[in-house]
């Protein structure tokens, strides 16, 4: 019998470029952590970018990196950036200021 390591928590650290500030990216990416039960935060960076964190069961936090990539429907993602650490036990999805 196979082992399945689906339930361990892992933490993405991801750096998004391109338009979006000012598209709903950071509620469209809290309202998408929440359907996947994803937790950790993201926030607007001064230079345009927006970071997040997410935590939780590889293959959900692998489907935020994912959907990373496209966004809310009115960005325009460039580049995602992402670094893998260790879990800090992020509770809930919040959208820093």
């Amino acid at each position: 019998m196979s082992e399945t390591h689906t339930d361990e928590t892992v933490r993405a650290h991801v750096f998004v470029s391109g338009r979006v500030q000012g598209v709903f990216y950071r509620a469209s990416t809290r309202d998408a952590a929440r359907e996947r039960d994803v937790d950790g935060w993201v926030r607007n960076l001064d230079d345009g970018r927006v970071e997040a964190v997410f935590e939780g069961p590889e293959e959900d936090v692998e489907a935020m990196v994912e959907w990373c990539h496209t966004g809310s429907s009115a960005a325009v993602v460039d580049d995602v950036d992402v670094t893998y650490e260790e879990p800090s036990g992020e509770s809930g999805l919040r959208v820093r200021r």
